[in-house]
């Protein structure tokens, strides 16, 4: 889930791209963005903790879990640039250029979720049915953050459904499938990734605000304003280091996810970036690129000070 970016503006006006080209544009945009930056990272976090707290790794339970994460955010992709273009979000300044999105993109979610599914109904056999629990939430969530009749995103809901998604129900989910448990201390932790990508959400919404606001996606950007939005992407990321700081100082992580905090460096570069440029979409793009190198950083560096716990 997340701000869509489209790929249909790429193509050249002169020539439609062909239903094979758009699919494998698809699966490009969900490699990069979703699967390395938005379902892969909370979801190592929660392995991270099983490893590094209990003492567990179960690799079949990891490697299966993994599968249905990525079916589940190539699902997300497809559904987010199927609807939003059936909603005409990429084509209000230029719709020309930008024609709808093939039938086989919304064809192509389906059968990622579906497959998605099939993994869920696996592991629940095998592992209990939490993980069905933690399958049906993930799916209401992602399925109709773009998707009729619910659509969160233009409900104010989107970001907070994202937040929660990938930050508790990624990082508990992954920790289940390892430990059989859950704890209230892991929970705590899967606020770092859980905040932070919800800043990320709000910082992509910025240069879409008059799209948006002009097909009634009510999203917080355009609930809050462009300027308002700034600070609030730039307090939620710095929520997310300071659960990390916090949770590290009263002894409930251990000491290296310290290292998490040299993401810092990099939230004020987008702070600097941001301040005066929320205004154009090209000029506020590094502050975009700048939150997002904080959130993968200090994520990484989080789950790394798990793991070297667990081995020392």
């Amino acid at each position: 889930m997340g701000a869509p970016v489209s790929f249909v503006a790429q193509q050249p006006a002169a020539g439609k791209p062909t239903t094979i080209r758009r699919l494998l544009q698809v699966f490009t945009l969900v490699r990069y963005r979703f699967f390395l930056f938005a379902g892969l990272l909370p979801y190592l976090l929660g392995a991270a903790w099983a490893f590094g707290m209990a003492g567990v790794f179960d690799a079949a339970a990891f490697w299966s879990g993994l599968g249905g994460v990525a079916f589940a955010v190539l699902g997300v992709e497809a559904f987010n640039e199927f609807f939003d273009s059936r909603m005409g979000t990429e084509r209000v300044f230029n719709p020309v250029d930008q024609p709808p999105v093939s039938d086989a993109v919304l064809w192509l979610g389906v059968a990622a979720f579906a497959a998605a599914l099939g993994v869920g109904g696996y592991l629940t056999l095998h592992e209990g049915w939490p993980v069905l629990a933690f399958a049906a939430l993930g799916g209401a969530a992602a399925i109709f953050y773009e998707a009729p009749p619910i659509r969160w995103s233009y409900r104010g809901l989107g970001e907070t459904v994202i937040a929660l998604s990938y930050g508790p129900a990624m990082v508990l989910g992954s920790l289940y499938l390892q430990t059989r448990s859950l704890s209230p201390a892991a929970f705590w932790a899967s606020l770092v990734p859980g905040l932070m990508i919800m800043s990320l959400a709000v910082a992509n919404a910025i240069p879409d605000f008059h799209q948006d606001l002009l097909v009634g996606k009510r999203n917080l950007v355009v609930r809050l304003g462009r300027q308002r939005a700034v600070w609030l992407y730039l307090a939620l990321a710095a929520a997310g280091l300071v659960a990390a700081a916090v949770g590290t100082a009263v002894g409930e992580f251990p000491s290296p996810c310290w290292a998490a905090l040299l993401g810092l460096p990099l939230l004020l570069q987008s702070t600097r970036r941001a301040l005066g440029t929320y205004e154009s979409a090209r000029r506020f793009s590094p502050a975009i690129a700048s939150i997002l190198a904080c959130y993968v950083l200090a994520v990484t560096l989080f789950s790394a000070g798990l793991l070297l716990h667990g081995w020392r």
